[in-house]
């Protein structure tokens, strides 16, 4: 795995923790919406069959702790990444990666920070890669 691909796994997480955001939302106004059923069903065997809002809530509680620990390795991954930036020499390097892959910024909003135009920007990025991942393959 190269520097962009290894950094990039923070952007990935952040995105699939938003994805599955907007999916509890989703499932919790659902949970709103379902209602109970009240059969008169024969009871045999212990199998019952669980209630719509039920299964809604389960599904909110088991996506939640999906969430919960997706969270958890964005956190733990981003610790990792950003030790590995502050052990770059370049300060400029640092700030554009951790611009980026920690706080998840567009190009166009680091070029404005830093007051580099776009190409600019991405001649700067290919370097601080080529850094990260000489000062990573160096703490492995």
């Amino acid at each position: 795995m190269n520097a962009k691909e290894y950094l990039s796994q923070a952007l990935w997480l952040d995105q699939m923790i938003e994805s599955k955001l907007e999916q509890l939302e989703t499932l919790r106004g659902l949970s709103m919406k379902v209602t109970s059923s009240f059969r008169d069903d024969k009871v045999t065997g212990g199998n019952n069959e669980k209630s719509r809002m039920e299964s809604t809530i389960v599904k909110v509680i088991e996506l939640e702790e999906e969430i919960n620990a997706d969270f958890n390795r964005l956190i733990d991954l981003k610790k990792t990444i950003q030790d590995t930036i502050n052990k770059m020499e370049d300060i400029n390097y640092q700030l554009l990666l951790e611009m980026r892959y920690i706080n998840g910024k567009n190009w166009e909003d680091i070029a404005q920070q830093l007051n580099y135009n776009n190409r600019t920007v991405f001649k700067v990025h290919g370097k601080a890669l080529k850094q990260f991942e000489r000062v990573n393959a160096s703490g492995q």
